[in-house]
């Protein structure tokens, strides 16, 4: 008779996991590995998926072998390169394997398209773990599929570039990339989080660490120039410009590539991917709050607002008044 799965213990494990504090050391060796593997960052929602679905698909057709790894908590990376697909992944597929007694295999959790191969990391289930550890976790399991074994010539990580825990932020801090780019847009709240992951380079950097930050991508830019302006201030190249298009957007609401030279896209993506492989990674000048805002108009931003204290009376309200004081007094003697 097979002895049926505690799912109790199995849930008091996960949540233990969850608990654990990632590993932060960092390596003190230059990176070795041919293969560039490249981590993309960005605010979410500012079209990393976008631009990362069709610079892979733009890489394959030059000739380049390509594995795109989503590593955000959402899944959506490689929906656009399979058309709209969410293809299982493998957080969700070792969960279910290892209840029925199986081994995962690379056909379970690694898709392939346009000569892609891609796949979803996946997290835990909402309010029910650490998405930080989620992707921690995730990489273990890629190690025992053969990671370090595989033959690619870029390996792209799509990670999210809010959350600035230890497991998203896990390929500078362990040195597992050799790069980063970040995704922005003419806005600041894009800008605050591209200028969080420079700094998180950074500070690894100063701990003797060796990833630097390959430059940006700017998407749906309105040509207003604040992430230029950003990027010239931090020290790192814009690798391309993409136009605020009606007609990307209405092909990327629909799930279709245009990183391919059968559309008239294709130039703008060669190059992005050329300017990619070429561009070494930089150690970057992360800017201060103030030094973020001052990119802007000031009425936008609210940078001349002064602030102004607030008095116990005020936090009182209508309970506001004379509070007796505890101090003892002496009388003059």
């Amino acid at each position: 008779m097979n002895d049926v799965p505690n799912l109790k213990d199995f849930d008091t494990r996960l949540r233990d996991e969850a608990h654990e504090e990632p590993s932060l050391e960092v390596p003190q060796d230059p990176p070795s590995k041919k293969t560039q593997i490249i981590a993309i960052y960005g605010k979410g929602g500012i079209g990393k998926s976008f631009t990362l679905a069709n610079l892979s698909h733009m890489m394959a057709e030059m000739g380049k072998r390509v594995l795109l790894i989503g590593c955000d908590p959402k899944s959506d990376t490689t929906s656009l390169l399979f058309g709209g697909k969410a293809c299982p992944t493998i957080i969700e597929t070792s969960t279910r394997k290892k209840l029925a007694g199986e081994e995962v295999k690379i056909g379970d959790v690694c898709f392939k398209r346009g000569g892609v191969f891609a796949m979803e990391l996946g997290g835990p289930e909402v309010g029910r773990g650490c998405g930080g550890r989620g992707i921690i976790h995730g990489f273990e399991l890629l190690e025992k599929l053969g990671f370090h074994d595989w033959d690619f010539d870029y390996v792209l990580l799509d990670f999210l570039g809010d959350v600035v825990c230890g497991g998203f932020g896990l390929p500078i801090a362990r040195d597992m990339a050799q790069k980063v780019i970040v995704v922005a847009s003419n806005d600041l709240q894009s800008l605050y989080v591209a200028n969080n992951v420079c700094s998180a380079v950074e500070y690894f950097r100063k701990l003797g660490g060796n990833v630097g930050v390959a430059g940006m991508v700017i998407n749906k830019d309105d040509g207003t120039g604040e992430a230029a302006a950003f990027a010239q201030a931090v020290n790192i190249p814009i690798l391309a410009s993409i136009p605020a298009d009606d007609d990307l957007r209405r092909k990327s609401a629909n799930y279709q590539i245009v990183g391919t030279n059968a559309t008239q896209w294709g130039g703008l993506f060669t190059e992005l991917a050329e300017n990619v492989a070429a561009a070494p990674p930089l150690r970057p000048k992360p800017l201060t709050q103030d030094g973020l805002l001052g990119l802007f108009d000031a009425e936008t931003t609210g940078a001349d607002f002064v602030l102004e204290p607030a008095n116990d009376a005020d936090m009182r309200g209508k309970f506001a008044g004379e509070v007796k004081s505890l101090e003892v007094v002496y009388d003059d003697v």
